[in-house]
Order: structure tokens, then sequence, then C-alpha cells
């Protein structure tokens, strides 16, 4: 490592953490010790210590894969979290808080997250939802995304929609991607989470799955020109991550002739050591087959559950790719890696 003075020198003209190679380097200037968490730990177990290296200075150093993007907070000995004056780059952790974050040499955030010019743009509208008791509160927000071409379309619904939409910048993501001829056009109908009961809505629940069915659908279908689900059986997709993508499988699982495709990104499918619902319906042989994308972050303990349900999808004879990426659990790396499911599940070809 180099010497203090290098260091911290290093420190206020790079930011930190330092990177050389797949080594990233945290450092912290101050006179007492700070820890860190983070992405590469899954937010779980003790926090690390930064070691002294110097008078008022402390460092702590480690092996990342060259393409990660990480998220991490420093935090005193009680516990409180402390900015990191080297590192001004911060990402919304959804909980009322940020994280600090990098990209480690070989990646990088997608360009499709932003407008590209002259790229065609798809129209968004707002609309509140009676939940006719299938979902909680009388009202749920919706937003839907007719794209910039003559349908019909296929539909995406999109669990979790308010933070697909803000924090993924979907509509513009799927807008480059249609004119890059890199996917087929779709309509997507963003649903908003129930905020408090989001858990027992999106835990493998019926009342959700007739919740889309019966209200979110119909819904779609009157302001948006969608393909006839009865004439091309499982044309419609559902995406989501986390427990929303435990509740995208499920719900294609449950309504396999409307939803035929799956995107679920780090999904919930074993928690705490329980296999959910979603593995016996896997194991069912006979039915329509579904088309499904997952991914997960290396980082993730969300990673045996993807890898261990994907051969218990591809025998029971359902299409089903699994991809995981450097990273943890949080919408930008959701966001990079989207496209590429997007690519496969509504693909060009044939």
């Amino acid at each position: 490592m180099d010497d203090t003075r290098t260091l911290e020198a290093r420190a206020r003209k790079e930011g930190t953490p330092l990177i050389d190679g797949d080594t990233a380097t945290f450092v912290w200037k101050g006179p007492r010790q700070v820890f860190l968490q983070g992405d590469f730990q899954d937010w779980r177990g003790t926090p690390l210590p930064l070691e002294r290296v110097g008078k008022g200075l402390w460092a702590r150093s480690l092996a990342l894969p060259e393409d990660a993007y990480v998220e991490y907070a420093l935090q005193d000995a009680k516990g409180r979290r402390v900015r990191d004056a080297f590192n001004p780059r911060r990402s919304d952790n959804g909980f009322g808080d940020f994280n600090h974050c990098f990209w480690m040499p070989k990646g990088e955030a997608t360009p499709l997250g932003k407008r590209i010019r002259n790229v065609p743009k798809g129209r968004v509208t707002r609309h509140p939802l009676a939940t006719h008791e299938w979902a909680v509160g009388r009202k749920r927000g919706v937003a839907l995304y007719a794209p910039p071409v003559k349908g019909p379309v296929p539909l995406m619904v999109v669990l979790d929609g308010d933070d697909y939409l803000q924090r993924v910048q979907l509509p513009v993501v799927v807008d480059n991607l249609i004119a890059a001829g890199r996917m087929r056009p779709v309509a997507m109908a963003f649903v908003a989470n129930g905020g408090p009961a989001r858990t027992a809505e999106y835990a493998c629940s019926e009342a959700t799955v007739a919740f889309l069915h019966q209200r979110v659908l119909p819904l779609a279908r009157e302001h948006l020109s969608l393909v006839d689900e009865q004439r091309t059986p499982g044309a419609h997709a559902v995406l989501g991550s986390s427990l929303g993508g435990l509740m995208a499988l499920y719900a294609a699982q449950r309504l396999p002739h409307v939803f035929g495709r799956v995107l679920s990104q780090s999904g919930a499918f074993s928690i705490e050591g329980t296999d959910m619902v979603v593995f016996d319906l896997a194991r069912r042989t006979g039915q329509p087959p579904l088309n499904v994308w997952m991914d997960c972050g290396r980082f993730e303990g969300l990673q045996d559950g993807n890898q261990r349900l994907l051969p218990i999808l591809q025998a029971a004879g359902h299409r089903a790719t699994y991809r995981p990426y450097s990273g943890g659990h949080n919408y930008p790396a959701w966001q990079t890696s989207l496209p590429a499911g997007l690519e496969e599940i509504f693909s060009t070809a044939g």
C-alpha cells in the first residue's frame, strides 16, 4: 500500500475507494476508527473495521470483481452512518437514506438509462385504479406506457412500478432498445406496490394474481393496443425484483395462458432457508411452457435459490435463463442488467 502521504493525496485527487486492478481501497480521514459495510457482504454480518495507517488516517482494501457495481456505507463505533468525504457519488437505498457507490474499472452503468437524441418517445399516462379489495387501499396508482409504434403489442406488467419508472427509467430504456431494433415493441403497466403491505401482496398472493388479472389487465386493454392473449396465449409478461421477482414468477405460474414471459431480478425464491411455493409449482409437468429470465447479484444470498430453481424450471419444459451480475441488491445494478433480459424475452428474431 502507498505510504500515508501518498494514500491521502490519491484519495483527495481520485476519490475513494482507490482502484488498483481488482483491489478497492477505502480511505477515511478522522480521529476515530470507522467501519465498512456494503454489497460485498450482502449488508449482513459484522461491519469491517478500517485499520490505522497513519495519524488520523484509516484504510481497508478489498478484492472485488473488476466489473462490479458496489454500494457501501461507513459507520462509527455506535453504528451511525458517517459520510465518506472522499466519495461524492451516492445512490438512494430505498430506505430513506443514501449509500455511497462506485464502479470497478471494467463495469459501467448502462447508457440505455438516459434518453438518446432523436429516439421516438413512448407515452406515459397515470391512472387511479379501484382495487375492489384485491389490494390494500381503495385505489392503486397504475402508470401505462404506450410504445411509439402502432399496436397491437404485448403487455409487460411491472411490479414496484414507481421504482421502475423513477429509479430504473424503464420507459427510456425500452424506447432506446426498440429504436435500436434490440427488442420488440411492448406496452407496460407500472403497478405501485402496497407500501407496508408489500410483503403480504408479493409473497405468492392469490389476491395479487386476481388484482393483476381482473383490474390491471382490463385497464391496460382499455387504454392500450394490446395483443389478445386468447388468440396468442402467454403473450404478456411480468417483471419484478426481489419479492416482486418472486411474485412475477408466481403470477405466470398461476396464469400461464396470460403471462407466458417472466423477468425476475434477484427473485426472493428462498427466504431464510425456506423455499417458496414457486419451487413446487415449477416441478409440475405438462404445464404451458414459460419463457423465464432471471438475474441475481454475485454478492447476494438470494443466488442460491435462483441457481437451484433454474434446472427445475428447465426440467419441466420451461425456457429458463439465469444471468448473474457482479453487484448487489439495488436498482442501479438491476437497471444495468435488465436490457439483456428484455432483449431475450422480447427478441426480435423469429
